[in-house]
């Protein structure tokens, strides 16, 4: 003991004496000096004394979706940090295939009375679903957050990526490298965040190239936000004659690598891909993956502080705090090739950077 008493002296730079008042509870020390020692404690790897642990302020739930897309494991742990720094503990809820849905793990929460509940793309980003879930949620006195999605009829703060301005830096970014015909891989249509996608894609084809309305639509493949669905879209994309594919997700554009890849097809030499999120290690895919970086970390941040700040009694606006993206230039996008004389036949599948600050606008 005398020599743990000494360390922990040493590091705090007390007495001894001062170390074993602040680890018995005795008062006459100073609300400085103990928070000195109990960070004393914490660096040097000891266990506080049960009575000086910091007790929990509360159970915050965190729902996601499954966990295969390495974008939300990201968005996963940095909440679940800034919960922990702010003494809350991250409940994690994911929702699987066949398994649990949104509206059981939501009573499950419930139930365990948690503080709070942040949604990451959940069913407030499908614009078909029934939005009366949250307002019965509300009605149970539990503040929550959405990420990624939005809707009018939901009474609460919303944190989004800028997802038009994101499709725009990749279109720019393409148009610049000499790619006349870029194709657009996304999602099913009912999802928020694909409706802006795709406003973002017409707005800029007819703004950087001069495109149509019915042009732009008609390069437009809706999938899955898999692998295999945007393998398939980029197929498709790819027969109509695109040199460069904007992708959704990086799981999609990884699928549009491996369709041009089936098809003899060299990218980024005859096929440039854009990915979208910069998920974790997809610098080092083969090519390193060119993709809009999704700003997790500021609006994982975002969210957390909405979150407290209801739970401390003031309510959040009805608002949407919007994210500009940034895009990352890497090995997957290239100058243009010639202009291929007649589309490339559809096959069976087998079984730098461009930044954009991180700003909470309004809107």
């Amino acid at each position: 003991m005398t020599a743990r008493l000494a360390d922990i002296a040493a590091q705090a730079g007390v007495s001894e004496a001062t170390v074993s008042r602040v680890l018995n509870g005795k008062p006459g020390v100073s609300a400085t000096t103990r928070e000195s020692v109990l960070a004393a404690l914490d660096l040097l790897g000891y266990e506080r004394p049960v009575r000086l642990r910091q007790r929990s302020a509360g159970l915050v739930g965190l729902i996601t979706p499954e966990l295969e897309n390495p974008i939300f494991p990201a968005f996963a742990q940095i909440i679940g940090q800034a919960l922990t720094r702010q003494g809350y503990t991250p409940v994690l809820a994911t929702q699987t295939p066949g398994g649990s849905t949104e509206d059981e793990l939501v009573e499950m929460l419930v139930e365990r009375g948690v503080a709070g509940i942040i949604f990451v793309s959940g069913l407030h980003a499908d614009s078909t679903a029934d939005m009366e879930r949250y307002t019965r949620l509300q009605g149970q006195g539990v503040p929550f957050v959405l990420i990624n999605g939005f809707s009018e009829k939901v009474n609460a703060p919303f944190v989004s990526p800028d997802d038009r301005g994101a499709v725009r830096l990749a279109v720019t970014h393409l148009a610049a490298l000499g790619h006349r015909r870029i194709g657009l891989a996304v999602g099913q249509k009912r999802f928020v965040p694909v409706q802006r996608k795709i406003e973002g894609f017409v707005a800029s084809m007819a703004d950087v190239l001069g495109r149509t309305e019915e042009q732009a639509q008609e390069l437009v493949q809706h999938s899955l936000f898999t692998l295999e669905g945007g393998q398939a879209a980029a197929t498709a994309l790819i027969a109509s004659g695109c040199t460069a594919i904007v992708c959704a997700s990086d799981m999609m554009a990884l699928g549009a690598i491996r369709a041009a890849r089936q098809q003899g097809l060299s990218v980024p030499d005859d096929v440039s891909v854009v990915g979208f999120d910069d998920s974790p290690l997809i610098a080092f895919t083969d090519p390193p993956l060119t993709t809009i970086r999704q700003p997790v970390a500021a609006m994982s941040q975002a969210a957390v502080n909405a979150l407290l700040e209801e739970i401390g009694g003031t309510p959040a606006p009805h608002s949407e705090f919007v994210f500009l993206p940034e895009l990352v230039v890497r090995g997957s996008t290239a100058a243009a090739p010639a202009v291929r004389s007649t589309p490339v036949p559809p096959q069976q599948p087998s079984s730098g950077v461009t930044r954009g600050t991180p700003d909470p606008t309004e809107v």
